[in-house]
C-alpha cells in the first residue's frame, strides 16, 4: 500500500499544465477576409454579444478608431479599406477597456446606461459608475 505523500505526488505529477486561464472572460479574436480593397469581417456580431454591447456602437467605435467607413451587411461588417486583423483586434481590447471593464474592480459585469444625455458605465459588481464619452 502507498503512502499519502507517494499518492499525493502522483496525482500532482498527472494534473494538467494549466487548468484554466487567470482570466474568466476573453475577447475572441476577429475572423474575417480581403475582398478587393474592403474588409469584411464575419463575427463582430458576435464579439459584440460576447462583450454584452450592441453591435452597432461597437461598429461605429472601430469606424471612429480606424477611421475608415463601414456598415453590417446582415451577419457581416464591411470596412470600406483594408484593414489588419491584429489593429482590429487591438481597438476591439482597447474598446472593451473604456466601455466594460469597471474602473474600480476591473471585472466585466457592467451595462452602458443614459441619465440625463450623460453616458454611464455602471458596475453590477461593485456599484460604481463612472461617466464615459460618446461616440
Amino acid at each position: 500500500m502507498r503512502s499519502y505523500e507517494e499518492l499525493l505526488a502522483k496525482a500532482h505529477e498527472e494534473l494538467p499544465e494549466t487548468t484554466q486561464g487567470t482570466e474568466r472572460f476573453a475577447i475572441e479574436n476577429v475572423r474575417g477576409h480581403l475582398e478587393g480593397n474592403k474588409t469584411v469581417l464575419v463575427n463582430l456580431k458576435k464579439i459584440a454579444k460576447d462583450l454584452r454591447r450592441e453591435p452597432e456602437h461597437l461598429l461605429k467605435y472601430l469606424l471612429r478608431e480606424l477611421a475608415t467607413p463601414g456598415k453590417f451587411l446582415g451577419e457581416r461588417a464591411m470596412f470600406g479599406s483594408k484593414v489588419p486583423s491584429a489593429t482590429i483586434n487591438k481597438k476591439i481590447k482597447k474598446y472593451a477597456s473604456e466601455f466594460l471593464y469597471c474602473a474600480e474592480c476591473h471585472k466585466p459585469d457592467t451595462s452602458l446606461e443614459e441619465e440625463k444625455e450623460v453616458m454611464y458605465l455602471k458596475c453590477s459588481a461593485c456599484g460604481a459608475k463612472k461617466p464615459v464619452k460618446r461616440i
